[in-house]
Formats: structure tokens, C-alpha cells, sequence
């Protein structure tokens, strides 16, 4: 078990975002990106895959210990932060989409109407329009 694999437990069994991991390694003053952290956590076949460093850990696991228990002089409850971090994610899982009935508009038939004449009409007194008045002079002068 490397590294990566703790890192991946310690996320899933505390139910971390990626923005909470970064909280806690600024509470040690060590400064990683969302990016960098969520290389980490890519499978080892990846192209963007990043081998956490012990150094990345121990900082991990350091400023892990003040996140839930505070410091000496402002403790924490631990119980609370994660039932906290539960609620956060719980809130955060989209609800199953809920189909709505297809609101169908109800088909109104229009009764048939006759025109007025049955006889087919022609123009007869047709202007022609302006591009059949032009005449195109293409090609070769003779």
C-alpha cells in the first residue's frame, strides 16, 4: 500500500472535497493547488498521475490532527466536524431525476373550409424580376 492508496482511504473514509483537503494543508502552511491535489487521486495508468510524496502525507496528516481536534488553545469536537462533512455531502448528492408528466396540448381539428373558386387561377400579366432582366456576358469575346 503506497502513499496514494492512504491518501485515497483517508478522503473516501472522511468524506473530504478536494477544497477541504487544500483548508488542511493551509492549516500546516503548506500550499497545494485543487489541480495538484486531484493528481493524487487518479488511477496509476493515467497520463496526470502524481506518486504522493511522503512529505505531501505527513503534512496531511498533521494539519488532518488540528482540522478535527482544533489546537490546545481552541479544541474541537471531531464527531461534529465529520457529521458536518456528512451533511455537506449528503446535501450535495443530486436527488433522482423526477420525470414530470409530458404535458401534451390537446389536437384542435380545424374544420375543412372550401375555397372560394375551384378552378385553378394563372397570371397571365407576369413582370419579370430584376435578375431575369440581366443578362451575364460570360466567357471569351468573340
Amino acid at each position: 500500500m503506497n502513499n496514494n492508496d492512504v491518501f485515497k482511504k483517508l478522503r473516501v473514509a472522511l468524506m473530504l472535497r478536494d477544497d477541504q483537503i487544500e483548508e488542511i494543508l493551509k492549516l500546516v502552511d503548506f500550499r497545494m493547488s485543487k489541480a495538484e491535489i486531484g493528481n493524487f487521486f487518479r488511477s496509476a495508468d493515467h497520463p496526470k498521475f502524481v506518486e504522493c510524496g511522503d512529505q505531501v502525507l505527513r503534512n496531511f496528516l498533521n494539519g488532518l490532527v488540528i482540522y478535527l481536534r482544533g489546537t490546545k488553545e481552541s479544541p474541537k469536537d471531531p464527531k461534529a466536524i465529520i457529521a458536518s462533512n456528512k451533511a455537506t455531502v449528503k446535501a450535495n448528492i443530486e436527488k433522482p431525476f423526477e420525470k414530470k408528466p409530458f404535458e401534451k396540448k390537446p389536437f384542435e381539428k380545424k374544420p375543412f373550409e372550401k375555397k372560394s373558386s375551384d378552378k385553378k387561377t394563372y397570371k397571365t400579366n407576369v413582370k419579370p424580376t430584376i435578375v431575369e432582366k440581366v443578362i451575364f456576358k460570360n466567357g471569351k469575346k468573340k
